[in-house]
């Protein structure tokens, strides 16, 4: 569905008499449309009995399972739910002359000026397609190409504000890191084809599986790989060649999610892109990298109780390339360890780091890298417990992170109205249609929201104490839950680290509340009057002007401009910060949900 859409979107797109009756904003809705019924398409298709047992395609390049397609189905309803916000704008005439107060001239097209244009709908399909493809990768040829068609969309959505220095420096430094971590992750698979001669996953699976029973020689020709040695010096070669591969594959995978110590860039280009393309690259690019770690990690029932290799004929959706049920799999102490030591430095460095920031993109930026310590401490545990908490953790976090970003970009919206000294500085007024102006950049601007706009304070509060892991909100059961598989392994050190640095780190979630939650002197100078004129809540009047063909620019003073959220934005701010708030309700959907795919992943 998304491919086709794709090929129509071009056509479209390049013949110019369609071209002129597609405007940007209606591409978005359509867009989003494609992502809703794609998203059900995919959950439909769990009716189907055979998916049960995993479908092949494409030669063995992707693999579709019932797992695939529930978390298909949860990536498109994100995705759809992130090209809701846009604002409302409307052109007032603001003379009262005829005593019955401002009056609407003309609702002006949300897109115009903004720097989206045409092609940010047809950038995120592509981005979009590259998660999907990702999420069924069965072959190391079909995951390198996925996560690149993934990667090179979110470089163009970083660059996507053309005129903006900050979003060029934000796009350049994510694309030349961004190349580097996927050279990375190339030359882990080079390494993997050259020990091996296969890309299948599978078929890898098969032959490391044999490796330590000291028949390398003998499978390899048998699966028709390359084997550069016999006996034991084979088997030596193989398993350190493919350690050595899959640890570089992983470190790649590392640097794209952000986890310490590979994190230095997700601050610098979280904080310069538009808050409208950060709420994607905080979200899409992770769910299908984690989701793919998460199926190389698993593998526990490649082995009887007595460690004897068997050839499962049930379903088993992980590839198990690292760990097995009898403890030992492929170096698997050696990539666990990276894990977990990439976790204890994401989950200290995320913690400490952000308790220094100003900036509130930035702030979060740390707090993601916190959250991906959590993440990956539950898929270093591997176990069923573990990996139900992983899950949950995806889940709730992508819910809580999607709706802090809807509620700021809602704020950015209401607040950056007034455009200072338009006939001193007319290139402003360029800007007064520009998503990007009307980002909320620092902590500071954000003084006194509560006077203006309650609603929206109280619903970022809420996300923010599920984000620091306050009772009874959604967050904590996410937290707890990786503790407690946590400390039923035997990782106490770790448990004990989380809780610390949880504790810590709500202290840099109750700064914004503070500032939040402040009267600010101010707050009456940046928000005027102008609510009790303006039929909608919340809704801020700005100076204005009109351009006449290529004629100086005038300013007419009795033309104003209201931005406001849209029914829609408002509605998903809402139902959103529900959810977090009543999870404990009900919370048997989403609980059972997350132990059945745990308990699938683990089942033959």
């Amino acid at each position: 569905m998304i491919f086709i859409s794709l090929l129509i979107f071009i056509v479209a797109i390049a013949l110019p008499s369609f071209k002129k009756q597609l405007s940007p904003i209606l591409l978005t809705r359509i867009t989003t449309i494609i992502l809703i019924y794609s998203g059900v398409l995919a959950f439909n298709s769990l009716y189907i009995q055979s998916i049960g047992s995993g479908i092949g395609i494409y030669s063995g390049l992707f693999h579709v399972s019932a797992i695939t397609q529930v978390l298909d189905s949860f990536l498109l309803f994100i995705a759809a739910l992130i090209l809701i916000p846009r604002p409302g704008i409307l052109e007032f005439n603001n003379s009262k002359s005829n005593g019955h107060g401002p009056s609407l001239i003309k609702i002006v097209n949300s897109d115009s000026g903004s720097g989206l244009g045409d092609k940010y709908s047809l950038i995120i399909l592509f981005s979009t397609l590259g998660s999907l493809l990702l999420l069924s990768s069965s072959d190391l040829l079909s995951m390198y190409l996925s996560i690149e068609l993934q990667s090179f969309g979110v470089y163009i959505l970083a660059t996507l504000f053309r005129n903006s220095k900050l979003a060029t420096s934000a796009g350049l430094k994510y694309f030349l890191l961004g190349g580097l971590s996927s050279c990375i992750i190339l030359l882990g698979s080079g390494l993997v084809y050259s020990y091996t001669g296969l890309t299948n996953l599978e078929s890898i699976y098969s032959l490391i599986s044999v490796v330590p029973s000291g028949t390398v020689s003998s499978v390899g020709y048998a699966t028709g790989s390359f084997c550069p040695m016999g006996g034991e010096a084979g088997v030596g070669n193989i398993t350190q060649g493919l350690t050595l591969g899959f640890v570089l594959i992983i470190i790649g995978f590392l640097f794209k999610i952000a986890a310490a110590p590979l994190h230095n860039w997700a601050p610098d280009v979280y904080d310069e892109s538009p808050t409208i393309v950060t709420i994607w690259l905080t979200i899409m690019p992770k769910i299908g990298i984690l989701i793919f770690l998460l199926d190389l990690f698993i593998g526990g029932s490649a082995y009887s109780q007595s460690g004897d290799f068997i050839l499962s004929n049930g379903y088993s959706s992980g590839y198990g390339l690292v760990t097995s049920s009898n403890g030992y799999l492929l170096g698997g102490d050696i990539l666990k360890n990276l894990l977990l030591i990439s976790s204890l430095l994401s989950l200290i460095i995320g913690t400490v780091v952000g308790l220094a920031q100003s900036k509130i993109k930035r702030l979060f930026a740390y707090s993601t890298i916190s959250h991906i310590g959590f993440i990956l401490l539950a898929l270093a545990i591997n176990s069923e417990q573990s990996i139900e908490s992983f899950i949950f953790y995806i889940i709730q976090y992508s819910i809580t992170n999607l709706n802090t970003f809807l509620i700021i970009l809602a704020l950015g919206y209401l607040i950056k109205n007034a455009v200072p000294s338009l006939r001193s500085r007319p290139s402003v007024i360029s800007s007064l249609f520009n998503l990007e102006s009307k980002d909320i950049r620092f902590i500071s601007e954000l003084k006194g929201q509560f006077i203006s706009n309650p609603l929206l304070s109280i619903s970022l509060a809420i996300c923010l104490f599920s984000m620091a892991g306050i009772p009874p909100l959604i967050g904590f059961f996410s937290k707890q839950m990786v503790l407690y598989s946590a400390i039923q392994s035997g990782y106490y050190f770790m448990a004990i680290v989380c809780i610390i640095v949880s504790v810590i780190s709500t202290s840099y979630y109750l700064k914004i509340v503070r500032v939040l939650f402040n009267p600010s002197p101010s707050t009456g100078a940046t928000h005027p009057s102008s609510a009790a004129a303006m039929p909608q809540q919340g809704r801020v009047a700005g100076e204005a002007s009109h351009l006449n063909g290529s004629s100086p620019v005038s300013v007419e003073s009795n033309i104003k401009i209201s931005y406001y959220i849209t029914n829609i934005h408002s509605f998903l701010i809402s139902t959103l910060t529900l959810f977090i708030l009543l999870f404990i309700f009900k919370p048997s959907l989403l609980l059972n949900s997350t132990q059945l795919l745990s308990l699938s992943l683990f089942n033959c």
